[in-house]
């Protein structure tokens, strides 16, 4: 029994521990067994992770060890998930530009759904994407994609809000190639998935008409999108006048606009930075329509966690008040919040099985 390795749902779990030590570092130096509790815990159930034998588990031993394990035993979560149909399409012209399609077998063009990561922008993969929801979307005829963006470690805001405008162009740009339909794109995703795929949603259309590039004459628009703990600011001054100004001790802060500090706005470029990434910034009257989902309840005293005042509903329940306003559909669910009929998969699945205007007319 010694050295065995964890059953692979702990493995599973550990893996979970190490995004978030990824995430919650600040510094750029890499974290070890000695320096991160997290890693400390992982190295006392799996040993064998420590592949020196120095008995410190550095970062990238840890998620060396854990890609060797799901190599050899996929997700069980995930065991049913649809066979990956396209893997690493390069969209642009860095390493992360990447896309990954789970595409349906169908005899006519499918919608899609653009499945964005989490990680704090700092970390994540798209093979994180939900078997549950493949299985789910292809049953309903609809396709997935899941992609990668640039981290802010190394390019800081907007570059990953920018490079999944250009991804959804680029699947838009190659939707015949794919049997794709350009008119039934979502998005969907977690944390700084989630707040990426609300600002596709909120945005005006990013389309260049006049670009010698055919991918930055498409458009960026989304029909509907479904967000997990969603931020819907990323400006400091926002989070204080809401009440979470704690969640500006997320060690991300200070990387998304490029400097030391959470409070970049001595800059009146760095306000503006903050302000272009900003989903509550731009809801308008003709921005498509929107389902939140939150594991945190709506409470807020000093004991409250980071994480919970990160994804807390109170960022939900401002960008509703906004979209009730304007008349259009929004739903919020969170732990002792109002009880919603329709699933997020059903959410999504209405909308994307709807015909869009130009279709009805060209069907007339």
């Amino acid at each position: 029994m010694k050295n065995r390795i964890p059953p692979f749902p702990v493995i599973i779990v550990l893996g979970t521990v190490l995004l978030c030590s990824f995430i919650t570092s600040p510094s750029l130096a890499e974290p070890d067994s000695n320096s991160d509790e997290r890693l400390k815990r992982l190295l006392q159930r799996a040993p064998q992770a420590d592949a020196n034998k120095d008995g410190v588990l550095t970062l990238k031993e840890a998620q060396a060890f854990l890609k060797a394990q799901r190599a050899k035993q996929p997700n069980r979560n995930n065991r049913q998930r649809a066979k990956l149909t396209h893997e690493d399409i390069q969209y642009g012209d860095h390493p992360r530009h990447v896309i990954d399609l789970y595409l349906v077998k169908s005899n006519k063009p499918t919608p899609l759904v653009i499945y964005i990561h989490g990680g704090g922008f700092v970390g994540g993969d798209k093979r994180g994407v939900s078997g549950s929801l493949i299985q789910a979307m292809h049953k309903a005829g609809i396709s997935v994609a899941a992609i990668h963006y640039r981290f802010i470690r190394t390019h800081p805001f907007p570059a990953c809000f920018t490079d999944s405008a250009r991804a959804v162009q680029f699947l838009r740009h190659h939707a015949k190639k794919y049997n794709l339909n350009p008119n039934r794109f979502a998005a969907t995703g977690g944390s700084a998935g989630a707040g990426i795929s609300l600002w596709l949603a909120t945005r005006d259309d990013m389309a260049n008409s006049k670009s010698d590039d055919p991918i930055s004459r498409q458009s960026t628009r989304i029909i509907c999108a479904t967000v997990g703990g969603a931020q819907v600011s990323y400006d400091p001054r926002f989070w204080r006048a809401v009440g979470l100004a704690k969640g500006l001790q997320h060690p991300s802060f200070p990387l998304m606009f490029g400097v030391p500090s959470d409070d970049p706005f001595t800059d009146p470029k760095k306000t503006a930075v903050a302000k272009a990434c900003a989903p509550i910034e731009h809801v308008s009257k003709d921005d498509p329509p929107v389902y939140f989902r939150y594991s945190a309840p709506d409470e807020l005293t000093d004991k409250t966690s980071l994480g919970a005042v990160v994804h807390h509903p109170r960022h939900g329940q401002l960008f509703k008040k906004e979209m009730d306003a304007l008349g259009i559909e929004c739903h919020l669910v969170y732990p002792g919040g109002p009880k919603v009929k329709v699933t997020s998969e059903q959410f999504l699945i209405k909308h994307l099985n709807r015909a869009s205007d130009t279709e009805k007319s060209e069907n007339r």
